[in-house]
């Protein structure tokens, strides 16, 4: 779990990332979730992009996409959702 002094860290930190997954009408799959677990181990902190085509609720889809890939959920804000997970090889972020 995540203090609220590292999530702010870790929102700065993604404030300039770019979204490099997105969500659209068939919602998160298992496919979906597998290249999250491997770009997530890779940066540790990534952005997903919800299309407006996505007929789920943002707050759900944030929560199922940390529950299933096993990260933490920084910030949900608008449609884009910021995840974080430490890394096991690949450790680049240390928090306060």
């Amino acid at each position: 779990m995540l203090t609220g002094k590292q999530k702010r860290y870790l929102r700065s930190l993604a404030h300039h990332l770019d979204p490099i997954f997105q969500v659209g009408k068939g919602g998160v799959n298992e496919h979906l979730i597998t290249h999250i677990n491997d770009a997530i181990e890779t940066r540790e902190l990534i952005k997903v992009s919800i299309l407006n085509n996505c007929l789920e609720d943002k707050n759900e889809i944030a929560a199922d996409l940390a529950a299933r890939s096993g990260s933490e959920l920084v910030q949900t804000i608008g449609k884009t959702v910021v995840l974080y997970k430490e890394s096991k090889e690949h450790k680049t972020i240390e928090l306060p």
